[in-house]
């Protein structure tokens, strides 16, 4: 009941707040639920699955400019390129994690960091400058609202996200909830036990790849509506660094805190800018360190306490 009333309270504040605030802090909100999507599709893999992903930008960035390159060559509306540009990043996600599964622990975390790396380089290809841009990257006019309706692009592009953001989220809470979520997350406590019961672990880990890099590449589309732009040296590694400390300060093992991880990630580092304009990474690293001594779980675990329930591997 109280965490009903929690969602219920979440989601009144977040239709009312593109109306309450100025257009800029539209855009940021909107951008924070972008990030809460793509931190609970590496969620899904690291938090429910145990798998550790340091390239998760990269699937950002597929699915960002699959997304753009299907609008401005007008092969499709925004609302269609954006699911697509997410199904992109499952299919590339699901290939990519077959033969990562032979790998564990820091040799998969190198191979999937060695993909974040490589992919911008590839986007600047010139052989690619057709499609992608080049360094110049792509710029996209950000779409008006639908039929006719009072709301300037930002404000329909806030409430498109939220869309998506609140199916996904359902659809994230009922999948680790599900007979292929317990045997993600026995995977993760138990794997000789899980061969071993008969659940098929390499089958799993690299589905649930896919759909982990479909959900971050998802995002990725949606952050190239609301930005208006893509390049390549938006999507650096430290963009996959970014996704891996959302997913620590929301929690691990979690979904619903994935929304305060997301804001940690997009507000932080303008506050630490507005603290000291001269070691904004100095002071950015001071409060992630306190956060981590003061909240050891993250957002997920401080909730868990307040509501009387631990919520590690409850996919709260």
């Amino acid at each position: 009941m109280r965490r009903a009333s929690l969602i219920g309270i979440l989601l009144l504040i977040a239709g009312a707040a593109p109306f309450l605030v100025s257009g800029f802090h539209v855009f940021q909100l909107s951008q924070v639920l972008v990030y809460a999507i793509a931190l609970v599709g590496l969620n899904l893999l690291t938090g429910f699955n145990g798998q550790i992903s340091l390239g998760h930008g990269a699937f950002y960035a597929i699915g960002s400019y699959t997304t753009a390159i299907l609008i401005s060559h007008e092969v499709l509306p925004y609302w269609a390129a954006v699911p697509i540009g997410g199904a992109v990043g499952f299919v590339v996600g699901f290939l990519f994690g077959l033969p990562a599964v032979r790998l564990e622990g820091i040799y998969l975390a190198l191979a999937t960091f060695a993909l974040a790396d490589a992919t911008p380089q590839v986007l600047k290809h010139r052989r690619l400058e057709f499609l992608t841009g080049g360094v110049q990257g792509i710029v996209l006019d950000k779409p008006d609202a639908p039929g006719g309706l009072p709301l300037d692009p930002d404000q329909w592009l806030y409430l498109f996200c939220l869309a998506f953001t609140i199916v996904l989220f359902a659809m994230a809470w009922n999948l680790v909830r599900s007979r292929t979520g317990r045997a993600m997350i026995a995977i993760r406590d138990h794997p000789i036990a899980a061969a071993t019961m008969g659940i098929h672990t390499s089958r799993v880990k690299a589905l649930t790849f896919g759909v982990s890099a479909g959900y971050t590449a998802l995002a990725g589309g949606l952050g190239a509506l609301i930005t208006g732009f893509v390049s390549p040296d938006s999507f650096t590694f430290f963009l996959s660094i970014d996704l891996i400390v959302g997913v620590i300060v929301g929690g691990i093992a979690s979904i619903l805190p994935m929304l305060f991880g997301a804001a940690f990630i997009e507000f932080t580092p303008t506050l630490a800018s507005q603290i000291s304009d001269a070691a904004p990474g100095a002071i950015y690293g001071a409060i992630l360190i306190a956060f981590m001594i003061f909240t050891p779980r993250g957002l997920a675990g401080l909730l868990g306490r307040r509501f009387g329930r631990a919520t590690k591997g409850a996919g709260t």
